[in-house]
């Protein structure tokens, strides 16, 4: 009848608001990379100094390593499409070492306005002094910590006394912290440690306020997701799909989104390491709903950081 083709069509217009409320890219497909690394051009022409550091050590002593500076990162966007980046730094041991570069990536986001999403590194071992970086990278428009390397950096996630005036500082000032994770099987390569999901979960599970992204799918947590216990601990856990190429086969995306939600996975390029072009192929070459690709691509990472997608 009139009444029930009327009634149908006002509630897909109701649920098309409520929609668009809840998701200011809702109309617009936008692409949000939320794993980029970027590094200064001082760090770029001193390579062999910063790798006394371990975490650098491990990733870039070697030459061939590519490191990009926001300049380079931005060029990169404008020839993959993608419209925003969130770039984050690294596992610094050393707590100058994260001061000096958490400066460069802020410098970047304020030149970079729109573009650029500034996560900072911070060395919690260094405590006060790693929650007076906190306040100051947050006052200068940081919006999350990360990438950390617990395993890297000495941490014990289990270290209530160290961790605990870590997260809350987090949570009080609205930050996403940012973890890279390693699966506990498969081949072995540069980078890969010991920050496993029996050493993530425990203490995603100790602060269910804190909003957690773990990088690389989480080396394999969203499978534990079907178990009850775990989905609920997880409530506040995304994962990025950096390097994905390298790790697993493009159907990971349809395995996570049916075991995890869709609304939980955010695109993740792992640039330089990858072109961002190399992971919207893939993501567009999958027999996935518009809907879910743009969730996917940008819609998630918007809803999660709270962008206008202006």
């Amino acid at each position: 009848s009139f009444r029930s083709i009327y009634i149908k069509a006002r509630n897909q217009l109701n649920n098309s608001s409520v929609a668009a409320t809840a998701d200011p890219c809702y109309n617009r497909r936008v692409i949000i990379d939320f794993h980029t690394h970027v590094f200064s051009p001082k760090v770029k022409a001193n390579r062999d100094y910063y790798a006394a550091d371990p975490c650098f050590k491990l990733l870039f002593s070697n030459s061939k390593a590519k490191l990009s500076s926001a300049d380079d990162l931005i060029a990169e966007m404008d020839a993959s499409g993608v419209d925003k980046s969130v770039i984050l730094n690294i596992g610094w041991s050393s707590h100058d070492l994260c001061i000096e570069t958490n400066d460069y990536i802020l410098e970047s986001a304020t030149k970079y306005p729109g573009r650029l999403i500034p996560f900072v590194g911070i060395q919690a071992l260094a405590g006060a002094a790693a929650i007076r970086e906190i306040e100051r990278c947050v006052a200068a428009g940081a919006r999350g910590v990360g990438e950390i390397r617990p395993d890297v950096q000495g941490l014990d996630l289990g270290d209530d006394k160290i961790m605990r005036p870590f997260v809350e500082s987090l949570t009080s000032k609205k930050l996403i912290l940012l973890s890279h994770a390693d699966e506990p099987v498969g081949h072995i390569y540069p980078g890969k440690g010991g920050t496993t999901p029996g050493t993530l979960y425990p203490f995603i599970a100790a602060y269910p306020r804190l909003k957690v992204v773990l990088a690389h799918w989480g080396g394999g947590m969203p499978f534990y997701n079907m178990m009850p216990e775990v989905a609920t601990a997880l409530k506040n856990t995304w994962f990025d799909s950096a390097a994905s190429p390298y790790l697993y086969r493009p159907s990971i995306y349809q395995r996570v989104a049916g075991m995890s939600g869709v609304d939980k996975i955010l695109f993740g390029s792992d640039w330089p390491l990858l072109s961002p072009r190399r992971g919207i192929d893939e993501v567009k070459s999958l027999s996935l709903s518009q809907i879910d690709v743009d969730k996917i691509l940008g819609h998630n990472a918007s809803s999660l950081l709270g962008l206008d997608c202006g």
